[in-house]
């Protein structure tokens, strides 16, 4: 298995201290005798997903060479101003402010990845099997799945379930993710229960099962990155798509082209990027990040580091009520009356108040809340706020959904740092 590379070093000093050993760790790249490096299938592929597209002259690169994207930490090629958390695999944030737009650009849709994205993405090759307990297991193109599907076009927010994790203490490990793992772009493809349906579900079925063309980061070719799944009743609901655009266009290649699943109020995981395959299942899924302690959380309350067993973790389904201010941004500088707006969102629910405070949580006013503009995509905000004097204020946001659940100020601690929906807050001066 291939060593992962000491993510606290720089590239260029990973590479500058022994070559040699960083072509072997980080790419699996060998050398040749005329120094030259041989990169192998997933080594090429690693690269090629860091610079964005393929490289036909791989076999010419020298041992110790660095592309001069990855030297300019462009690994997040047609994406703009996200926060780069990590390179292998590639996950990358969107800043609060830069998600101010109604519909998430593609270039500003938050990256979570698991393994390294396959090389070839061809849509005209592409195919989605769709088997296990089904009447007529089928195998389908993307032509086909546009023929033979009614193809529709919804907004549709997608969350990382770790998105707030970097505000646990004690620390949870995993990507740091503060406020910027969630997007809501307009997706564009077919119903997923369609599918199935035509596919024929038989009486048993209790889950489903997707598997996608991305490997695993060791290069082993029979180990998958991740392969999660969920209850049938849930993917039988009528905002679930096996997507093929993403805001009019071809899937970015980070997002998951060229065939992805957009799943809206549950963790993003369960939405399968690169998908190739949709099994249906007698029993929960047991692929990988499906079992132990991923994507789940304690199924009680827990002191803040305590240790709990894998029994008492149970698997996460919807996500929380939430809301995000993305105007003004944090630090910003403003006068003493100001617009603010932003995002709210809740799992399968709706939101049904917004309010925000400039007085650390004494007052409340409700901001003017929009329907969402279809099932599963966030509602957006504003509202108004005079600031009684000059100085530092902190304006903090707060929804309550359909059930009447209300976002925390703060939430109970959970050792893999997930499901963090406490009162985004930003500060400001006002002169």
């Amino acid at each position: 298995m291939a060593k992962t590379p000491d993510k606290s070093r720089d590239v260029h000093s990973f590479f500058a201290e022994d070559p040699e050993r960083a072509d072997k760790e980080f790419f699996g790249r060998v050398a040749n005798p005329d120094r030259r490096g041989f990169l192998k299938n997933t080594g090429l592929a690693t690269m090629a997903a860091m610079v964005g597209t393929s490289i036909p002259f791989s076999g010419n690169m020298p041992i110790g060479f660095v592309p001069a994207a990855m030297a300019q930490d462009n690994v997040l090629v047609g994406k703009d101003g996200l926060t780069l958390l990590n390179d292998r695999p590639v996950n990358a944030e969107t800043p609060p402010e830069l998600l101010d737009d109604a519909i998430t650009p593609t270039s500003r849709h938050f990256v979570r990845n698991n393994g390294i994205p396959p090389e070839d993405v061809d849509p005209a090759t592409w195919t989605l099997t769709i088997d296990g307990l089904v009447d007529s297991p089928m195998e389908l193109s993307i032509a086909d799945l546009k023929a033979q599907f009614e193809v529709v076009t919804m907004a549709l927010t997608l969350e990382c379930g770790g998105n707030g994790r970097g505000f646990f203490n004690p620390p949870a490990k995993g990507n740091q993710w503060t406020y910027g793992a969630v997007g809501c772009s307009e997706w564009t493809g077919v119903r997923l229960k369609d599918v199935l349906e035509q596919a024929g579900i038989q009486s048993n079925v209790v889950y489903t099962a997707h598997y996608g063309a991305d490997t695993h980061l060791s290069g082993d070719p029979e180990k998958l990155p991740i392969s999660r799944g969920m209850p049938i009743a849930k993917a039988m609901t009528d905002n679930i798509l096996i997507a093929f655009e993403m805001n009019g266009e071809a899937l970015h290649p980070l997002n998951g082209a060229p065939l992805r699943l957009v799943v809206p109020g549950w963790p993003a995981s369960t939405a399968q990027k690169w998908l190739t395959r949709i099994q249906l299942r007698d029993v929960v899924h047991d692929g990988p990040k499906m079992t132990g302690k991923a994507y789940r959380v304690p199924n009680r309350a827990v002191e803040p580091g305590e240790k709990v067993e894998k029994k008492d973790f149970v698997i996460i389904e919807r996500m929380p009520v939430k809301s995000l201010v993305t105007f003004p941004a944090n630090g910003a500088d403003v006068g003493l009356e100001s617009e603010v707006r932003g995002h709210a969102w809740s799992g399968d629910r709706t939101v049904e108040k917004l309010e925000v405070s400039i007085d650390f949580g004494a007052t409340w006013q409700d901001a003017a809340l929009d329907v969402p503009v279809n099932s599963g995509a966030w509602q957006n905000w504003r509202t108004n706020v005079a600031f009684p004097q000059a100085g530092y204020y902190e304006v903090w946001a707060r929804a309550t959904d359909s059930e009447g659940t209300m976002q925390p100020f703060a939430i109970d601690w959970n050792p893999k740092g997930y499901l963090n929906n406490t009162m985004h807050r930003v500060g400001l001066r006002v002169s």
